[in-house]
């Protein structure tokens, strides 16, 4: 059985005839009509009558005729996905904290230069970002580090910003109106706390010295623990560089506080498989991080 054969049968059936079929086709009719009999002869079921008027599938083959445009959808799938890997996207694995700064306007400038490019955007854990960079599944990655990281062998690290952890409270809350904010007034607070595994999880634990607070949410991401503060639900912590120019922070409805008595710093760093030949298209992407970076940053 050949992928033509259901093609003829299909024909046949939308056009009526051996004739138009094979015009429709431009295969000669002899042609046509012998690839379909070793069809019937393959499947043991007459599924053509051929009278004098025309020809008409018979009852049988109706009943097969679901199943051949079931195969001939999903050869043209299998094609549209095999043009459509050949350029594949751009993947980025992020923790997603510089998601309004950077990574969106990043993207945006790109798209602008290179329409047709795409780009898949992961909203991952550091691990898994790391463990995707190495495999080959991810093509950029951007991450969250405190002081002791350091960058694993088959990686290459570009620092993007630097900050500090800061408290991330809803603009109304009464914490908001101090100066900073310490480690036992987050206590007594709901906390909005990263899922462990998170760099600001690790932080947070060393910050309230294995006694966090009695209430405690746990996120996956820094957009999702700022939108919840947004909500009124609770404090969190996140890099001061994750808030400043969220529209969530430009329309007033979050704020963020020095923690008091920290001197932790917190890093954004690009990552990249080291020694790794990157299409021209990935070069590009690097750079428009590298120039959002530059254009943002304090003159």
């Amino acid at each position: 059985m050949r992928i033509e054969q259901l093609e003829y049968i299909a024909a046949v059936t939308r056009h009526g005839s051996l004739r138009r079929a094979s015009e429709h086709l431009h295969v000669s009719q002899p042609a046509l009509s012998e690839a379909i009999s070793k069809l019937e002869r393959e499947l043991g079921v007459t599924l053509l009558e051929r009278r004098r008027d025309g020809t008409r599938i018979t009852v049988r083959g109706k009943e097969l005729l679901e199943h051949m445009f079931g195969v001939l959808e999903a050869v043209d799938r299998l094609q549209s996905a095999a043009v459509a890997g050949a350029a594949r996207p751009i993947r980025i694995g992020t923790v997603n904290a510089g998601t309004a700064s950077l990574l969106i306007p990043a993207i945006r400038d790109f798209r602008s230069g290179r329409p047709d490019t795409r780009v898949e955007v992961r909203a991952l854990q550091q691990d898994e970002i790391e463990t995707g960079l190495a495999d080959g599944s991810l093509d950029v990655g951007l991450v969250n580090t405190l002081d002791d990281f350091a960058v694993p062998p088959r990686l290459d690290g570009v620092v993007l910003r630097r900050g500090r952890p800061v408290a991330v409270l809803p603009s109304s809350h009464r914490l908001a109106a101090r100066p900073e904010v310490g480690a036992e007034d987050l206590r007594a607070e709901t906390f909005i706390g990263m899922r462990a595994g998170y760099v600001m999880h690790r932080f947070a634990m060393q910050l309230f010295e294995g006694r966090p607070p009695a209430a405690w949410h746990s996120v996956d991401g820094a957009e999702m623990g700022k939108l919840l503060v947004a909500e009124g639900l609770g404090a969190t912590i996140l890099p001061d560089y994750s808030v400043d120019g969220d529209p969530l922070e430009r329309g007033g409805l979050i704020t963020m506080r020095p923690i008091k008595d920290d001197r932790t710093r917190v890093t954004m760093r690009l990552l990249r498989r080291r020694g790794g030949r990157f299409p021209a298209v990935v070069d590009d992407l690097v750079a428009r991080f590298t120039a959002q970076v530059a254009r943002t940053q304090p003159g």
